[in-house]
């Protein structure tokens, strides 16, 4: 895979914010506006709009064995986000932790058949 050059570690760090910077930004007034459609609308346009950029067109870089998933950057972005804009924290640890939960299920239950 090759070692993180500067020029691909801004790339990564730049694929990483896109995707909370564009849930934080767009999914709420999908919703707002569209009512449940506009959540269908946002989770398609916005899951692969970033997953094309972060993935299709290559935009983060990972290097060796390490795993990065899109949804802990969607998790630790909206929570900067939220601590910075000074939204409560406590609301979201118990998600914070079902999701967790639910991602080490789904590697698990994933691993017992590839």
């Amino acid at each position: 895979m090759g070692e993180m050059t500067f020029k691909l570690g801004v790339a990564t760090f730049a694929g990483g914010f896109i995707f909370p910077f564009m849930i934080r930004i767009l999914w709420g007034k999908m919703v707002d506006n569209w009512g449940p459609i506009g959540g269908w609308m946002a989770a398609g346009f916005i899951v692969g709009t970033a997953w094309t950029l972060t993935h299709g067109v290559s935009m983060i870089h990972q290097t060796g064995t390490a795993w990065i998933d899109m949804a802990w950057a969607a998790g630790f972005g909206l929570m900067a986000a939220s601590a910075i804009s000074g939204d409560c924290l406590k609301k979201c640890i118990p998600s914070f932790v079902y999701s967790i939960v639910g991602g080490v299920l789904g590697g698990f239950i994933l691993s017992c058949f590839m």
